[in-house]
């Protein structure tokens, strides 16, 4: 089973993975005429073991640490998937525990998933949009975007749908981070506009 190198002490993760997926597309028009550059969106999600399934722990927290490389590794793979960091405006998280789990385990991926991004995109100013959600196998989830240095530009609101059809399995967590290229095709709704973002507080 693939695991992720181990840590500086030569432990193993708590969360071997089991796979990976990479999503990606380009979308050229939506009914009206195309854009000179197309947008890209990008999402990548791994499906690894719940350590927490089955049971009530009180202590979550600390395990974020252990997480922390899978999010640099699947926050690495989104940005060669796009064809490298220039361009990339865009970004969201979420995360889905299989059966057993509980919502509050899907939230260790705050930290891991958030902060990789971050780190990886140098300047990057606004929260991570996030959603969470408890499903089964073959259970969808949206994976909601906004703007990586101000959280009011409207023409960077969005969601990206991911579902994989094993996964995730009683006991497993899919963890799933998502970028983008570029504005909604023919984005129309006023608001802050990317030329006037100051970048200042993560808002405007």
């Amino acid at each position: 089973m693939p695991t992720l190198p181990p840590k500086g002490d030569d432990t193993v993760t708590m969360f071997p993975i089991r796979k990976t997926q990479l999503f990606l597309e380009t979308i050229f028009h939506e009914g009206g005429p195309a854009p000179e550059t197309p947008r890209l969106r990008a999402a990548m999600v791994a499906v690894v073991s719940n350590p927490f399934a089955g049971a009530y722990h009180e202590d979550l927290q600390s395990a974020m640490d252990d997480l922390k490389p899978l999010g640099l590794m699947m926050t690495d793979e989104l940005i060669d998937s796009l064809g490298g960091l220039d361009g990339i405006d865009g970004y969201g998280k979420a995360g889905l525990a299989g059966e057993d789990g509980e919502l509050e385990q899907t939230a260790l991926w705050h930290v891991p998933g958030g902060y990789a991004m971050r780190e990886r995109l140098g300047e990057a100013k606004a929260i991570v949009p996030s959603s969470m959600k408890v499903g089964g196998a073959g259970c969808a989830i949206d994976i909601p975007l906004g703007h990586i240095n101000a959280a009011y530009v409207r023409s960077h609101f969005d969601a990206m749908e991911v579902r994989l059809s094993d996964a995730p399995r009683r006991g497993e967590i899919m963890f799933c981070l998502a970028m983008t290229k570029g504005p909604r095709i023919h984005h129309r709704m006023g608001g802050l506009g990317v030329e006037d973002v100051k970048g200042e507080d993560g808002l405007r």
